[in-house]
């Protein structure tokens, strides 16, 4: 068995409020493997975004703070680095991309030198070869006329040009761990597709680790390996892809994918929302957080909180009943 790429203990991340303190991300574990797909996947405000700011530790402070836990980069704790020490491990061997790239882009730089900053500081390359590189990783995301593109400026290009070069940006020091959050929410059903498979196939390519970060169920299907379902900042069902969409043994889970509409299934099903809201985080009930939403619930789950069990090969889940 070789050693996992990016292994997350016990993570637990917690944000000050007028109510209290919030934990946003509560105890959360899992591993991505090189080359592999993780999908990170539940409602807005179940933590998914949180997760992945943890990890780069980029969480807002004063107001947030990482509280306990480990995130191992090839066995070495992101969480005990210093602050410029961390700084070298950002854009070079961990690259995130955000969801709207012209919040991450730079409007008053040109796309190339933006491509070919990480090289030069990361990799020590002169400026001159890190715009050559940048040129590579241009033609690399499918944009025509790369040398020209490259002397362009963010406002100039479209949504999905502007999420290439943000994709070619994170690939620019080819990184061991590639976050995507969310990466294709504002643009079309056909650009999505077109950044998604080619974001897959770079990151197959350079080996690296991929977590997406999404709410879209059709996304998981098509382009995870694994996917880890989370709800009140906790992870409460994690299983191969396959395996999750076939047999789904949480009940919130379940309700995923019976709210979903689905292509491939019967027309006539009727669609089967969650009733209830999402929990507020300052005043989580006693037991199972998802128990006042839950169509199976029991005694136990008002009383006591479950934690992830194995429920077959590679699959766990954070529930008392069977569904």
């Amino acid at each position: 068995m070789t050693e996992p790429v990016l292994s997350v203990r016990n993570l637990t991340t917690r944000f000050k409020s007028e109510r209290g303190t919030v934990a946003a991300v509560d105890s959360v574990s899992f591993d991505v493997d090189a080359g592999e797909t993780l999908a990170i996947v539940g409602e807005s405000g179940s933590g998914k975004s949180v997760t992945a700011l943890s990890i780069m530790r980029l969480v807002p402070s004063p107001a947030g703070r990482i509280a306990s836990g480990e995130v191992l980069l090839a066995g070495r704790d992101l969480l005990k680095l210093t602050e410029a020490e961390m700084r070298a491990v950002r854009g070079d061997r961990i690259a995130m991309i955000f969801q709207e790239p012209m919040s991450s882009l730079n409007p008053a730089l040109r796309i190339g030198f933006q491509i070919a900053e990480p090289i030069n500081v990361h990799r020590r390359l002169p400026w001159a070869r890190a715009l050559d590189k940048a040129v590579e990783l241009i033609t690399a995301v499918r944009m025509p006329d790369a040398a020209v593109r490259s002397t362009a400026y963010p406002h100039q290009f479209s949504g999905g040009m502007r999420q290439r070069a943000m994709i070619a940006m994170a690939l620019a020091c080819e990184p061991q761990l590639i976050i995507a959050d969310e990466p294709t929410t504002a643009l079309d059903v056909t650009v999505q597709a077109q950044i998604l498979d080619l974001l897959k196939e770079l990151a197959s390519r350079a080996s690296s680790a991929l977590i997406l970060i999404t709410h879209d169920l059709g996304v998981v299907a098509r382009y995870a390996n694994r996917v880890a379902v989370m709800y009140a900042g906790r992870i409460v069902e994690t299983a191969p892809a396959r395996e999750l969409y076939a047999r789904p043994k949480h009940p919130y889970t379940l309700g995923l994918m019976q709210s979903a509409p689905r292509l491939d299934g019967d027309a006539s099903k009727r669609l089967l929302p969650i009733e209830g809201q999402p929990p507020d985080l300052a005043a989580l009930p006693p037991g199972c957080s998802f128990a006042p939403r839950c169509r199976y619930v029991q005694d136990r789950c008002r009383s006591e909180r479950p934690e992830l069990r194995e429920v077959g090969e590679r699959h766990q889940k954070a529930c008392f009943v069977d569904v």
